[in-house]
């Protein structure tokens, strides 16, 4: 029969330590697979203990699947091997890979997650301590359906004096990023609509309809934005856009365009548009451009927008503005939702726009990013890669397009600048087609690379030294020793 030394248990009491004995006998194999352990009493006699331990130990260990029991015949040792192997293979065939967010590139342009240290820490820990002080039983009551009045409130005071939008408070729906509101919205609207996307546009919207199942058209671009015409082609009903600031492309939608485009919405009931006007507080040049929301006088735009990219990447908290004449169907259909921003970090939100910080902070913001732009695009202008490339949609939000003039396809390219730990996103990648797409045309997110004024001259030489047998050489600009050698200077 088994047998252990309870002379030196430590601090365990007895029935713990009679369980981490019999535990580690099984995984070291000195307990048989399939093996019968002996009667409480027996064991319990053996041992010189009371029963009552040997079965807390027993029990234990049949909840954590080390033994099973059989009625009327006893404990036997599971197949542990067996499972283990089984863990091992589900744990192998990982799906989704578990990354830390940082890329480790030095610089990701790919990226357009914005830096920790913009975001301000000491204001908002005093905020976070006022709403300790201030809001205590507010904080414990479950918010209603679209978030707290404190918060819907402030935002509607900022879109009027900001963005010159006049909306009520209870047309504020707060969520968990845009994602959980667009979900929200489908629930609203139905399956069978048929939803609308940009092509070339942000890749996660048509991601978001197809995984709730519902008809998703692509719409082609021109200069001005999404083709009318083709609206009316594929039968759609609802149409996301983003005309302020579109991405990837940074096209600005004219007035003629948005007139057109609210014309298509009026023309039936069931159609609508949703508006992502996800970086307005970060046009850098000018004043905001003014909503499709503000001039839409048919109720058929929904506004949406995020604090994302001006709070934190981290700070899920995103906002719609429904047009008044879906209120009672929304409420009516989804108000048994809770709001999935929690009580504390609206408050918080809350205070900080209310107290004017919010503006303060999308003034640095937008200070910060200018020169950030400047740097990046003054040190391409000053090197050699100026001869061979184009720079377009440079005046607002955190990127820019830059066309490569180069005879070799974008992979080999994208490819180079690895080796020199550049991380470049083609614009193709934002095509439904993206052989559809203009070749080596690039998305420079300059939010998130960490890269001083000083360092971003070194960044450049760096990605120019990765490529210099990819540019396409013009003779007049380029000395005879620079392509002998096959390296670009700046």
């Amino acid at each position: 029969m088994i047998t252990y030394n309870f002379t030196n248990t430590g601090s365990d009491s007895l029935y713990e330590y009679l369980y981490k004995c019999i535990k580690n006998d099984i995984l070291q194999g000195n307990i048989k697979p399939g093996e019968k352990l002996p009667s409480k009493r027996s064991f319990a006699k053996n041992l010189g203990i009371s029963v009552i331990t040997v079965e807390n130990a027993y029990e234990q260990l049949i909840a954590e699947g080390y033994i099973y029991s059989m009625p009327k015949r006893g404990f036997y040792v599971t197949d542990f091997k067996k499972a283990v192997e089984i863990e091992k293979k589900n744990i192998t065939k990982e799906m989704v890979p578990l990354t830390s967010g940082d890329s480790g590139y030095l610089a990701d342009f790919s990226s357009n997650q914005t830096q920790s240290e913009l975001f301000p820490f000491t204001i908002w820990t005093k905020m976070v301590r006022e709403v300790l002080n201030e809001n205590q039983m507010q904080l414990m009551t479950n918010p209603p359906c679209g978030g707290i009045f404190f918060l819907r409130k402030a935002i509607a005071t900022y879109l009027k004096e900001f963005r010159g939008m006049t909306v009520l408070p209870e047309q504020i729906i707060v969520g968990a990023g845009t994602e959980y509101l667009y979900g929200l919205l489908i629930q609203l609207f139905g399956k069978d609509k048929v939803y609308a996307v940009e092509n070339p546009g942000y890749r996660k919207i048509p991601q978001i309809y197809k995984s709730w199942q519902v008809p998703c058209q692509y719409i082609d671009m021109d200069n001005d934005g999404v083709k009318v015409s083709e609206l009316e082609e594929k039968k759609a009903d609802i149409l996301h856009i983003s005309p302020s600031h579109h991405y990837p492309t940074g096209i600005v939608m004219p007035i003629s365009r948005r007139y057109e485009l609210l014309g298509w919405a009026s023309r039936g009931e069931n159609r609508y548009i949703i508006e992502d006007d996800y970086d307005s507080e970060l046009r850098l040049s000018g004043q905001p451009i003014p909503t499709l929301q503000s001039i839409d006088v048919s109720d058929k735009v929904i506004y949406m927008n995020t604090f994302t990219k001006t709070l934190s990447s981290t700070v899920r908290i995103s906002y719609m503005v429904l047009p008044r004449q879906l209120l009672d169907e929304f409420y009516k259909k989804l108000s048994f939702y809770s709001c999935t921003v929690s009580n504390f970090e609206q408050y918080t939100l809350a205070k900080f726009i209310q107290e004017g910080y919010f503006e303060k902070h999308i003034n640095r913001l937008r200070n910060y990013y200018h020169s950030k732009r400047d740097a990046l695009i003054t040190a391409i202008r000053n090197s050699r890669l100026n001869d061979f490339v184009t720079i377009s949609g440079e005046e607002a939000g955190v990127h820019f397009l830059m066309k490569i003039e180069t005879s070799q396809p974008e992979e080999k390219l994208i490819q180079s600048a690895g080796t020199q730990s550049i991380k470049m996103a083609p614009l193709s990648g934002y095509y439904h087609v993206p052989t559809k797409a203009p070749d080596n045309v690039y998305i420079m997110n300059y939010s998130s690379p960490r890269l001083s004024t000083a360092s971003v001259k070194s960044c450049i030489r760096s990605f120019i030294s990765s490529i210099p047998t990819l540019i396409r050489i013009v003779s007049s600009y380029t000395p005879a020793s620079s392509i002998a050698s096959g390296v670009l200077w700046i």
